[in-house]
């Protein structure tokens, strides 16, 4: 048994090689390569989806960045501003704009 190479000491029966097997009617049924067509479709749908995603992604992140990100950093200067005219307001002792 050494001299077989085989590795532990179970081993399952073999399979039957006629084409009447059981597992082989149902691979063969019309059933199984509707499913494996389905399985295909859902896979080829999903991998467009991720694409298509991907791409909105990017253009709502390039977007963002060359859109709003100026606007967030044009209002921060402007209530830094803000800011140093009122604090140079209270400094001379003149009223606050208003």
């Amino acid at each position: 048994m050494a001299s077989q190479g085989r590795r532990g000491g179970v081993s399952l029966p073999d399979r039957p090689s006629d084409s009447s097997s059981v597992l082989a009617k149902i691979s063969r049924s019309s059933i199984v390569a509707r499913g494996k067509e389905a399985a295909g479709d859902a896979v080829f749908v999903a991998k467009k989806l991720l694409r298509s995603t991907g791409k909105a992604a990017w253009i709502a992140g390039t977007t963002f960045l060359v859109l709003v990100v100026p606007l967030i950093v044009e209002m921060d200067r402007e209530q830094q501003l803000n800011d140093l005219e009122l604090q140079q307001a209270s400094l001379l002792g003149t009223p606050a704009p208003k």
